[in-house]
């Protein structure tokens, strides 16, 4: 029997800290380039809490609590002709709003998101080429000044690999590094030119690939000498795409998981590919994922099933799913994952609540890593997550 939960359903992207003055200082310093490279070195234990905001949403940004965050993603700018384009009418209103919170934590960093699953189909294109790169640089450059920006996040999904049917090409690769090269010295260049220092310079990240495959298709080792850090989107392990239920964000590798999928693992694939740890900042899920018409077997964990359901935002779990309606809740304790079963109705949602993020919070302390993201604002209107991932990190900050 299927649910019909299309009203609690919230739309999720596929593959997605704001400083707080007062307990944060952040240790950070580029070094001065010898080359026609420039190398980015943060040193020093800085936590980060990264939240996306997707425009789309008609985001709710003056309840945002900003002292929660050191970084703000929003989401997204499209890349058309070589450039990266804000599309919406909404969107200078929303970074404008955005940018308004930083009355409230002054070192809080705003940065537009470029691509996504949706916008990512010209990424290919726009690095083909030095004049190409040259041109998706300088578009960047201007959106920066354009919106009072601190700098840009490139979601490119996937180099060399399809996507969303995007066009894609091997060269990749290598391009990749060159168009992040690029926009790196655009913005060193613009930040000298306006006297920014430390941690006033203008940043880039990037959101990568939690699986093996996105380490193949690009070379991490050179790139992350770019970046400021990397936002592992480790979630969405299963899904439409998979043959079984499964957890979607779960810490750890479940010994029935026929996918090997987990968070752990997509951190290391990243410190395999030569990424130093404390570049690397763990995606958590802000939403579920489900499927109906579930096997009745080991509460509908890694079964075979019918139809996938829309994503559900944590809000709407909380309010109409958790031990609600027939669903119960079920933990994992082998994946550090919470899920529920509708035994009546043969319906399974896999997500991540305040236990699994708990377990998030100390797997990132423990191993050294810089920081949390999370997809997406708008899936927590409580923000209960978040109030988790400050008040479990907050300890591990560098007063």
């Amino acid at each position: 029997m299927q649910m019909n939960c299309s009203n609690n359903m919230l739309k999720t992207a596929c593959p997605l800290l704001l400083v707080i003055p007062f307990l944060i200082v952040f240790i950070s310093c580029t070094v001065p380039p010898t080359t026609d490279d420039v190398i980015i070195d943060d040193e020093g234990l800085r936590m980060k809490i990264i939240g996306y905001v997707a425009g789309w949403t008609e985001p709710d940004i003056e309840n945002i609590d900003a002292t929660k965050l050191t970084h703000i993603n929003y989401a997204f700018a499209n890349v058309e002709d070589n450039r990266a384009v804000l599309q919406m009418p909404y969107d200078a209103s929303h970074l404008s709003r955005l940018n308004a919170l930083k009355e409230v934590n002054p070192e809080l960093k705003i940065l537009v998101s470029v691509g996504g699953w949706s916008w990512s189909g010209n990424f290919s294109d726009a690095a083909l080429t030095t004049e190409y790169r040259q041109q998706f640089a300088q578009s960047i450059a201007d959106m920066i000044r354009e919106h009072n920006l601190d700098g840009i996040d490139i979601d490119w999904e996937y180099p060399g690999q399809i996507g969303a049917g995007n066009v894609y090409r091997p060269e990749d690769k290598q391009n990749f590094t060159l168009l992040l090269r690029d926009v790196r010295r655009k913005l060193e260049k613009m930040s000298d030119e306006e006297g920014r220092e430390g941690l006033d310079r203008y940043q880039l990240t990037i959101a990568t690939g939690a699986n093996e495959a996105y380490q193949e298709n690009t070379e991490m080792d050179k790139a992350h000498k770019y970046l400021d850090f990397i936002n592992i989107m480790a979630y969405d392990f299963h899904g439409s795409w998979t043959p079984t239920t499964g957890h979607h964000t779960n810490l750890y590798e479940s010994a029935e998981d026929p996918s090997g999928m987990s968070a752990l693992k997509a951190v290391q694939h990243h410190l395999e590919a030569g990424i130093p740890v404390e570049k690397l900042v763990l995606g958590v899920a802000f939403y579920g994922r489900g499927w109906s018409g579930v096997a009745p077997v080991n509460n509908g964990l890694y079964q075979p099933y019918e139809t996938d359901l829309p994503g559900t935002s944590f809000s709407d779990i909380v309010v109409d799913y958790i031990n609600r309606s027939g669903f119960v809740r079920y933990w994992d304790d082998d994946a550090r994952a919470p899920y529920l079963w509708n035994e009546a109705e043969c319906t399974f949602i896999t997500y991540d609540d305040e236990e699994s993020l708990r377990y998030k919070a100390d797997f990132i302390k423990e191993q050294g890593l810089t920081g949390a993201m999370y997809w997406e604002h708008s899936h927590d209107v409580n923000e209960t997550l978040l109030g988790v991932l400050y008040k479990e990190l907050r300890s591990a900050i560098t007063p």
